[in-house]
């Protein structure tokens, strides 16, 4: 039987808006973790196949396939091709699904999953500003009529369905930048950080921060528990992870450090938006054959504070073992970096601790959600 397996995984510190990333190209940011990657693994990069890389808001510096661009920048052969994907905030871990997909079929032996967002340069919604005068074709409005859909709402909503108070999400928003300072401290993400720019530190976790500091912000709403504090925050970074064939392993004298164990993707409400985790990984275990308390680590996205809540309430998955070294609330979600971002760190924590199986799981735009399972080697 096929196997796919992670011989590489590397990402940029994830910069804040207004930080030391601010000014670095899209294309020199992808390039950056590609050249890494390549240099970190050994391998020839001559006999990547493709390289396949997310990216949300596909306009501006960021258009024209950004992924065939990266790989130029970075001074890599020109035999090699790239195609930049779309699945929002999934982007590249739908990258890795795809890149793990070619190898399981046997169609191809390496491929890099990879991921850019420059969100200071190309800001979030930049790709619909022509489209605003359009924002529903009359099969949507037929379906779902003429309300709001919006992450925001979907938080909101989901805050609501579950029980959960700005309280509930301020405690969890609060040990997110804990758990980040604290791993940032200890150095647990410097085996995987490529430096750039000055920077090699992801720039956005807050230690100082408390409850009381976020009580005193206003909700993005009146009446809604939502707050700037309890969702993600607008980030730059890139990622970059080489998926490898067992026949490439031996070929190119690559080490494996993880399989791909388990994929799923699955569609869940629109209007929600946000839980579609929930049954992706209720998909993944099934699948798999798992059960929740044998994943070791579980990174889920946190958009904002209500997903990984709500999805540990249904799934039955310990808070303790999910984003053990924090999330995006504290750490960032560049859109499309941050599937390859969670993978990398995923993969470090169980080499780190000792863990054998990892899930990762994040919403996505449109109501969707991506669920892959690793087994460290």
């Amino acid at each position: 039987m096929a196997e796919a397996y992670i011989v590489g995984a590397v990402r940029t510190p994830v910069g804040t808006k207004k930080g030391a990333l601010k000014d670095v190209h899209p294309a020199d940011l992808g390039a950056h973790v590609l050249k890494e990657l390549v240099g970190r693994t050994g391998v020839d990069p001559s006999a990547v196949e493709d390289v396949i890389m997310g990216c949300v808001m596909q306009v501006g510096p960021q258009a024209l396939d950004i992924a065939r661009t990266a790989w130029l920048s970075a001074g890599l052969p020109e035999n090699v091709p790239g195609v930049t994907i779309d699945r929002q905030c999934g982007s590249s871990q739908q990258s890795i699904h795809f890149a793990a997909q070619g190898v399981l079929s046997g169609t191809q032996d390496l491929v890099v999953a990879a991921g850019v967002e420059q969100m200071a340069k190309v800001p979030m919604g930049a790709s619909i500003v022509q489209g605003l005068d359009f924002p529903f074709g009359e099969g949507w409005a037929e379906r779902y009529g003429m309300q709001e859909i919006s992450q925001f709402r979907g938080a909101q909503l989901m805050a609501e369905k579950w029980g959960l108070s700005r309280e509930d999400l301020e405690r969890f928003a609060l040990e997110s930048h804990r758990r980040a300072a604290k791993a940032i401290e200890a150095g647990y993400f410097d085996r995987e950080i490529a430096p750039i720019a000055g920077l090699a530190k992801d720039e956005g976790a807050r230690p100082d921060t408390s409850m009381e500091k976020m009580a005193g912000l206003n909700p993005l709403r009146e009446g809604w528990a939502i707050t700037a504090a309890v969702a993600s925050q607008i980030s730059i970074g890139a990622s970059a992870l080489l998926i490898a064939s067992e026949e490439a392993v031996k070929q190119y004298d690559l080490t494996p450090r993880a399989r791909i164990h388990t994929l799923a993707i699955t569609g869940s409400d629109p209007v929600y938006m946000l839980t579609g985790p929930i049954p992706a990984t209720e998909k993944a275990l099934a699948k798999s054959g798992l059960k929740i308390d044998d994943i070791d680590a579980f990174e889920v996205n946190e958009a904002f504070a209500p997903v990984p809540l709500a999805w540990a309430a249904d799934t039955g998955a310990s808070l303790e073992k999910t984003n053990p070294n924090g999330g995006a609330i504290a750490l960032g979600h560049p859109l499309g970096a941050t599937g390859g971002i969670l993978m990398t760190k995923l993969l470090h924590e169980l080499e780190r601790t000792g863990g054998r199986y990892g899930l990762q799981t994040m919403c996505e735009g449109g109501g969707q959600a991506n669920a892959t399972i690793i087994e460290r080697l």
